[in-house]
Parts: C-alpha cells; sequence; structure tokens
C-alpha cells in the first residue's frame, strides 16, 4: 500500500458506506458510540449532524429506545423532524425514569415518572383497595424543548387546567435526588444559595412563587391524556404540547419580578400575624374539630417523639449544611427575578434495605433502586398484592382488600447466603400500618420451607401447585413503630407466577402479582392532586391518607370514623410503650 493510501482519511470508508447500512450500524451502537465517532473527525461530525443519511442513524437509535412506529413519527413531528432531537430527548431523560419516593405523607408518596409525548411525565399512586384501575394524580411534567433537551418543567396543581412553569436547572446522567427549588436569574447564585435557606424561607418561598406564576391550560386541555394511552390520542397531545410550550414562553419560563415575590410574602406575614375572623357555622366546626385532633396527636407523638419516630437520616445534611448562613432578602437581593427549578442530583445515600433514608426538611424526591430480574435472581422487581386466600384477581369484583406495592430485592447475609427482602413502598389502607421502607418479609433463599402451603384449592376449586419454597420471617409488632419484630414464616411460588408468604404461627398469607406499572397507569383513573399545589412539595409529617380529603374521594371518612381513628392512633402510641417489657405480636 502507497504511503498516499496511508494518508487518506479513515471517514472515507465509514462515508463511502450507503446511507441504508449505516443506519443498520447505527442500530447496532449506543448513542454515545456516535458521539465518540463525531468526534473522531470534522468531516464524521458533519454527516452525524448535517449530512444526509444524520437522520437515518439517529432514526434507528430511536427505534431501539421508543418502539412505537407512530408515536416516533409524532415525535419527530413535533421537532421539526429531527431524530437527533428525538434521541437526545429519550437519552437524557432517561434518569428521571422510574420510582421515586419522599418519606412524608406516610401513605401515598409513591412517585412514577413514566414516558409522556416528548416528556416525562411524574404521577403519584395512590392509596386503594384492590380494583382493576390503578388510581393515580400528577405531580410534574418535563418537557422537551426545540433541541430535545428536558428542560420545561410544569408542575401540577390540584385542578386539572393549573399549572406551574419552571425549568430544569440540571440533571446528573445516574440522579438519585430530585430537588424542587427556586432560582434567581443569576446563575452562579443558583441553586446553591436556595439550599443555604431556613426550611421555613425555603417553603414560603415555594409558595409564594406557587401563587405567582400559575398558568391556565384552556377548558378542552384540561382533561387530556397526559401519555399516549392508544395511537388515538396522538393528535390531542400534539395540540396539548403546543399549547404548553406557548403558555410556557409567555410566562417567561415562569419566572416573577422580585418585587412581586417580596410582595406576596409580605402579604402572608399580615396574614398569619392578624387575629382569624369569624367562621361560618357549616365549616367552622369540622376544621376546629381536625384542628383539635391535630392538636391531641401532636402532643402525643411529640411527647415520644424517641420512641416511635424513625432514626435521623445523614443524607443531604452537606447539602443543606449551611441553611442558616443566607436569609431569604438576601436570596431575593442576588437577581431581578425569581423562579421554580427541578434539580437532579446525584448524592451518596444512607440505605435501610431497600429504602433511603430521608429528611423531613426538603422539597425532594429520592429515587427506588429496583433490580433487575436474571437467573438465580427471578423475583426481583415491583410487586403488588393483598392479604388473604383466596388471592384477589385482576378483575375481581370483591374489592375493599387493601393493595400493597412491595419492591423485592436480593442481599447476602453476613455469612454470604443469598436473601430475599420485600420491601414496602406503598399501602392502601386508612391508616399506616408500617412505615414506608419495612421489611415485610424476608425469605432465605438457600434453605427451602419446612411447612406446606396450607390450602388445597385457590377458591375457583382450582387445585394450587407449589413450584418451590424457602424458609423465612415475616414482619409483626415489636420494639417501636420503626423497628418491629418478626415471625417465622414460608415463601411459596405458584404455578402461576404469583408468590405467597404465610405465617406460620397465625397461618395469615399475603398473596403477591409482578406489577407491570406503565401499563397499569395508561388503563388506571386519574384524580385531582393535592390542594393548593402539587403532591411533590406537601411534607406534611401524616400517617393517615390525605387524599381522603378531596373531593369525589371513595376514602372519604364519616365524622364518627374520623374519631374512631383517632382513637386507634392513641391507642397505638399506647401499646408500643407497653413493647418495651412485653412479648413480640404478629399483625
Amino acid at each position: 500500500m502507497s504511503s498516499g493510501e496511508l494518508a487518506v482519511d479513515g471517514a472515507e470508508l465509514i462515508l463511502s458506506l450507503p446511507e441504508d447500512v449505516l443506519a443498520l450500524i447505527s442500530a447496532h451502537l449506543r448513542p454515545r458510540d456516535l458521539l465518540a465517532l463525531s468526534a473522531a473527525s470534522c468531516r464524521l461530525r458533519d454527516a452525524l449532524y448535517a449530512g444526509g443519511g444524520a437522520d437515518k442513524a439517529w432514526l434507528a437509535q430511536c427505534h431501539r429506545l421508543l418502539p412505537s412506529p407512530a408515536q416516533l413519527l409524532a415525535w419527530r413531528a413535533a421537532v421539526r423532524g429531527s431524530s437527533l432531537a428525538v434521541c437526545r430527548f429519550l437519552h437524557s431523560a432517561a434518569p428521571l425514569l422510574g420510582l421515586w419516593a419522599h418519606q412524608n405523607p406516610e401513605l401515598g408518596n409513591l412517585v412514577v415518572a413514566l414516558p409522556g409525548f416528548l416528556s416525562v411525565v411524574a404521577v403519584r399512586c395512590i392509596p386503594q383497595a384492590h380494583s382493576d384501575r390503578l388510581r393515580w394524580a400528577s405531580v410534574f411534567e418535563l418537557l422537551a424543548d426545540a433541541d430535545g433537551r428536558p428542560a420545561i418543567l410544569y408542575l401540577h396543581g390540584h385542578h386539572p387546567n393549573a399549572l406551574f412553569p419552571g425549568v430544569l436547572s440540571s440533571l446528573h446522567p445516574d440522579a438519585n435526588v430530585l430537588f424542587l427549588e427556586g432560582h434567581t436569574d443569576q446563575p452562579p447564585l443558583s441553586p446553591a444559595q436556595f439550599a443555604r435557606l431556613a426550611f421555613g424561607d425555603r417553603r414560603r418561598l415555594l409558595e409564594s412563587l406557587f401563587a405567582a406564576c400559575c398558568v391556565i391550560l384552556p377548558p378542552d386541555l384540561a382533561s387530556a391524556p397526559l401519555f399516549a394511552r392508544t395511537d388515538e390520542d396522538l393528535p390531542v397531545l400534539v395540540r396539548r404540547r403546543k399549547v404548553m410550550l406557548r403558555l410556557h414562553k409567555k410566562a417567561s419560563r415562569g419566572m416573577v419580578r422580585t418585587p412581586d415575590v417580596e410582595g406576596l410574602l409580605l402579604e402572608t406575614k399580615k396574614k398569619t400575624t392578624l387575629s382569624p375572623g369569624p367562621v361560618s357555622s357549616d365549616g367552622g366546626d369540622r376544621i376546629r374539630l381536625r384542628r383539635s385532633f391535630s392538636a391531641i396527636a401532636g402532643y402525643v407523638r411529640n411527647g415520644l417523639r424517641q420512641m416511635v419516630t424513625r432514626s435521623a437520616s445523614s443524607n443531604s445534611r452537606v447539602e443543606y449544611a449551611g441553611s442558616k448562613h443566607f436569609t431569604l432578602d438576601e436570596f431575593l437581593c442576588s437577581g431581578e427575578s425569581v423562579g421554580l427549578s427541578l434539580r437532579g442530583a446525584r448524592m451518596r445515600l444512607s440505605m435501610y434495605r431497600a429504602w433511603p433514608s430521608m429528611t423531613d426538611n426538603q422539597f425532594a424526591l429520592y429515587k427506588l433502586t429496583v433490580q433487575a430480574a436474571m437467573p438465580g435472581r427471578e423475583y426481583s422487581g415491583l410487586w403488588g398484592g393483598t392479604f388473604g386466600w383466596p388471592p384477589c384477581k385482576p378483575k375481581d369484583e370483591r374489592k375493599g382488600r387493601p393493595l400493597f406495592f412491595l419492591l423485592l430485592s436480593y442481599e447476602e447475609d453476613s455469612e454470604g447466603k443469598l436473601l430475599l427482602i420485600a420491601t414496602k413502598v406503598l399501602e392502601g389502607t386508612y391508616y399506616v400500618v408500617h412505615p414506608n421502607g419495612s421489611c415485610m418479609f424476608v425469605a432465605r433463599m438457600g434453605e427451602p420451607a419446612v411447612e406446606s402451603f396450607p390450602w388445597q384449592t385457590d377458591g375457583e376449586y382450582c387445585n394450587v401447585d407449589v413450584e418451590k419454597s424457602f424458609a423465612g420471617n415475616g414482619i409483626a409488632n415489636g420494639y417501636g413503630f420503626r423497628y418491629p419484630g418478626s415471625k417465622p414464616g414460608s415463601l411459596f411460588v405458584l404455578q402461576d407466577g404469583q408468590l405467597a408468604f404465610v405465617w406460620t404461627e397465625t397461618r395469615a398469607v399475603l398473596t403477591l402479582r409482578r406489577l407491570h406499572l406503565e401499563e397499569l397507569l395508561k388503563k388506571g383513573e386519574r384524580v385531582p392532586a393535592l390542594p393548593p399545589i402539587s403532591n411533590f412539595s406537601y411534607l406534611t409529617k401524616s400517617y393517615s391518607n390525605v387524599f381522603a380529603e378531596f373531593p369525589g374521594s371513595s376514602s372519604i371518612l364519616p365524622p364518627g370514623l374520623v374519631l374512631i381513628n383517632l382513637a386507634v392512633h392513641i391507642c397505638r402510641i399506647y401499646s408500643i410503650k407497653k413493647q418495651f417489657i412485653g412479648k413480640a405480636s404478629f399483625v
């Protein structure tokens, strides 16, 4: 080979291939591989970003990440036919997808982020009884901009047509915490300065921004879907996206002039200092009664705080270590306008089983790690189930059993033996029985169960075949609300893919089915979010179902049951005191 042939640019060999061949090769590469290839030479960079075959190369990547052809065509049309923009969004938004949670309120703060229409849609699973329709409430959306970056933020309000615009300030590729923050129009001072504010100042600032930056969707789009359930939803989703982009631009990305925010803060301060006016007899008694119950429960709970509350978390302590070294006035003076922002950060989190330890003074969501199923660890993932036998079927008419979501994951004990741990992440009762993050059961995967399965049929006179069984322990009342005891039990793998954990002493049974959460949400029922803003920032420390408050909920309790709920709460705390000298008992 001559020296002239050696001097030929290697890009010639790639660029000389037909476009269809390049697209076929691209389908077997990752986006980062194409980016690395574009950095090899100027000609390759031009070919992958502006050349005639560039769109086909990126289109092949989109087919791998977005299988639906109809949705892909609609997405490309929404960004001026750019496959690169669609691929950029799918790749950039990947860290946001999955399960997120916060500890407060104790019931129902499980947030699922799934693909929308050129967007990421975050919805909250509602505590509920078993049903064939999963109920959920919207939390926030992140829309792609013209270049395909998930930069446009909308928080959802209590009313379906109320939206709160903002921006995505930054997103770590391996983000495990999402912070809801305020930012100024001076990037060097944001968001670090917001993290240094006291918790009360952060709350007041966010509430003022919510009051100032709200935009209203047109009535015909208020009930529009957030994601494509079928291809028939695509036209309305296209129109909804155009309107939301226009509203976001018109609202200046949610930025509010600093004097307006200061005026709202001052007005709120005046309202809190004024004495309360007369209350109508219609709702006044109910409000006073609720406040009295809250005061009594709070007094009892605070008196036993060291016994019943969970251990303090060190997560994010560095982030908010200097919170009292910066005042709200100083923050507002750092810019001419203020707005809402979402920040995805990577932090070193302390964990209890599969549940992150969380603090009560952050407007944040923590990502839950879902282990992928693999040979030898087939049962990891998200499961849903109910107590009782026979188990509830997907379209069972017998409703009323509380629905539990359990995250199953594998760990090794100190001796290297494999354990299957079931962590509770959602509970369908009105009053929480065990905190989120509680270990419902642990199965020792190398130890077969001694007991046989207690039932021969499944309630429909069909024989029950047990494929495998493992010995283990299930949750029980024990030392306090945070650290329960355990009782012996067995995990059974049934022939239809179900799991059943049976407590040996009481024969109580928890039956589980694997959940395909995205499909369930698309077929589910949307309900209003918590008032007055999205439940992302609803940090009320509550052990009861806060969703029982909004109109139309099937969980609203009559006044008599409210009294019973309070009595149960006080009796629970009293029983915890007795357990210091008593023996653990099964729940």
